[in-house]
Protein backbone atom coordinates (compact mmCIF):
# COMPACT_ATOMS: atom_id res chain seq x y z
CA UNK A 1 0.00 0.00 0.00
CA UNK A 2 1.54 3.58 -1.12
CA UNK A 3 0.86 6.56 1.46
CA UNK A 4 1.09 10.44 0.59
CA UNK A 5 0.60 12.70 3.47
CA UNK A 6 0.01 16.39 3.88
CA UNK A 7 -0.40 18.90 6.46
CA UNK A 8 -2.12 21.82 7.77
CA UNK A 9 -3.28 23.44 10.80
CA UNK A 10 -7.24 24.48 12.30
CA UNK A 11 -7.88 26.79 14.96
CA UNK A 12 -11.77 26.16 16.63
CA UNK A 13 -13.75 27.41 19.46
CA UNK A 14 -15.98 25.00 21.08
CA UNK A 15 -17.49 23.70 24.20
CA UNK A 16 -19.08 20.09 25.01
CA UNK A 17 -21.86 19.34 26.77
CA UNK A 18 -22.05 16.17 29.65
CA UNK A 19 -19.81 16.06 32.79
CA UNK A 20 -17.59 13.38 31.67
CA UNK A 21 -15.72 16.59 29.63
CA UNK A 22 -15.36 18.79 33.29
CA UNK A 23 -13.76 21.53 32.50
CA UNK A 24 -14.23 21.11 28.64
CA UNK A 25 -17.97 22.05 29.14
CA UNK A 26 -17.22 25.64 28.84
CA UNK A 27 -16.46 27.74 25.87
CA UNK A 28 -12.34 27.13 24.98
CA UNK A 29 -10.24 26.64 21.93
CA UNK A 30 -8.22 24.16 20.43
CA UNK A 31 -5.22 24.46 17.42
CA UNK A 32 -5.37 21.19 15.60
CA UNK A 33 -2.28 19.95 13.58
CA UNK A 34 -4.72 18.16 10.98
CA UNK A 35 -2.32 15.07 8.80
CA UNK A 36 -3.98 13.48 6.03
CA UNK A 37 -2.89 10.30 4.38
CA UNK A 38 -3.73 9.40 1.26
CA UNK A 39 -3.71 5.26 0.19
CA UNK A 40 -3.47 3.52 -2.60
CA UNK A 41 -2.49 0.02 -3.53
CA UNK A 42 -1.06 1.09 -7.03
CA UNK A 43 0.37 4.23 -8.03
CA UNK A 44 -0.93 6.06 -10.95
CA UNK A 45 -0.02 6.89 -14.32
CA UNK A 46 1.73 9.82 -13.48
CA UNK A 47 3.81 7.88 -10.66
CA UNK A 48 1.40 8.84 -7.51
CA UNK A 49 -0.84 7.89 -4.77
CA UNK A 50 -2.24 11.99 -5.20
CA UNK A 51 -1.40 15.10 -6.47
CA UNK A 52 0.25 16.94 -3.64
CA UNK A 53 -0.26 20.49 -4.86
CA UNK A 54 -4.24 19.52 -5.09
CA UNK A 55 -4.25 17.32 -1.91
CA UNK A 56 -2.16 20.37 -0.25
CA UNK A 57 -4.75 22.92 -1.88
CA UNK A 58 -8.22 20.65 -1.10
CA UNK A 59 -7.27 20.20 2.54
CA UNK A 60 -6.99 23.74 3.44
CA UNK A 61 -9.87 24.44 1.57
CA UNK A 62 -12.24 22.42 3.49
CA UNK A 63 -10.14 23.59 6.43
CA UNK A 64 -10.40 26.97 6.14
CA UNK A 65 -14.72 26.14 6.15
CA UNK A 66 -14.22 25.42 9.64
CA UNK A 67 -11.12 27.77 10.69
CA UNK A 68 -11.34 30.50 13.38
CA UNK A 69 -15.11 29.46 13.74
CA UNK A 70 -16.88 28.57 17.11
CA UNK A 71 -18.28 25.27 16.35
CA UNK A 72 -21.18 25.32 18.86
CA UNK A 73 -22.47 28.03 15.91
CA UNK A 74 -22.60 25.44 13.14
CA UNK A 75 -25.85 24.78 12.72
CA UNK A 76 -24.79 21.11 10.92
CA UNK A 77 -23.18 20.56 14.43
CA UNK A 78 -25.62 21.23 16.63
CA UNK A 79 -26.06 19.46 19.36
CA UNK A 80 -23.41 17.47 18.49
CA UNK A 81 -19.81 17.49 20.87
CA UNK A 82 -17.03 18.27 18.63
CA UNK A 83 -14.96 16.16 19.67
CA UNK A 84 -11.34 15.71 17.96
CA UNK A 85 -12.69 12.35 16.91
CA UNK A 86 -16.01 13.95 15.22
CA UNK A 87 -14.18 16.45 13.74
CA UNK A 88 -11.58 13.65 12.29
CA UNK A 89 -14.12 11.74 10.45
CA UNK A 90 -16.05 15.13 9.30
CA UNK A 91 -12.97 16.39 7.26
CA UNK A 92 -12.60 12.81 5.99
CA UNK A 93 -15.77 13.35 4.80
CA UNK A 94 -15.31 16.81 2.89
CA UNK A 95 -11.92 15.20 1.93
CA UNK A 96 -13.82 12.30 0.23
CA UNK A 97 -16.90 14.25 -1.31
CA UNK A 98 -14.21 16.89 -2.53
CA UNK A 99 -12.17 13.67 -4.41
CA UNK A 100 -16.04 12.51 -5.84
CA UNK A 101 -16.15 15.70 -7.29
CA UNK A 102 -12.58 15.45 -9.22
CA UNK A 103 -11.05 17.94 -7.35
CA UNK A 104 -8.18 15.79 -6.93
CA UNK A 105 -7.93 14.95 -10.12
CA UNK A 106 -9.04 12.46 -12.68
CA UNK A 107 -6.57 9.97 -10.87
CA UNK A 108 -7.64 10.72 -7.39
CA UNK A 109 -10.62 8.22 -8.01
CA UNK A 110 -8.22 5.32 -7.86
CA UNK A 111 -7.37 5.75 -4.15
CA UNK A 112 -8.62 3.21 -2.00
CA UNK A 113 -8.37 4.54 1.73
CA UNK A 114 -7.60 8.34 3.40
CA UNK A 115 -6.81 8.06 7.48
CA UNK A 116 -6.83 12.03 9.36
CA UNK A 117 -5.28 12.61 12.19
CA UNK A 118 -6.12 15.76 14.11
CA UNK A 119 -3.39 16.22 16.95
CA UNK A 120 -4.71 17.88 19.95
CA UNK A 121 -1.08 18.46 21.56
CA UNK A 122 2.76 16.37 21.30
CA UNK A 123 0.76 14.02 23.47
CA UNK A 124 -3.05 13.71 22.01
CA UNK A 125 -4.61 12.66 18.92
CA UNK A 126 -7.18 11.43 17.03
CA UNK A 127 -7.86 9.55 13.72
CA UNK A 128 -10.27 8.66 11.34
CA UNK A 129 -9.59 5.50 9.08
CA UNK A 130 -11.73 4.18 6.38
CA UNK A 131 -11.79 3.28 2.71
CA UNK A 132 -13.14 5.55 0.17
CA UNK A 133 -16.17 4.64 -1.45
Amino acid sequence: MYTLGVRDHLMIAHSFQGEVFGPAQRLHGATYVVDMEFRRAQLDPDGLVVDIGLASQTLQRLLSELNYRNLDDVPAFAGRNTTTEFLAREIFLRMQAAIVAGELGPHAKGLSALCVTLNESHIAWASYEAALI
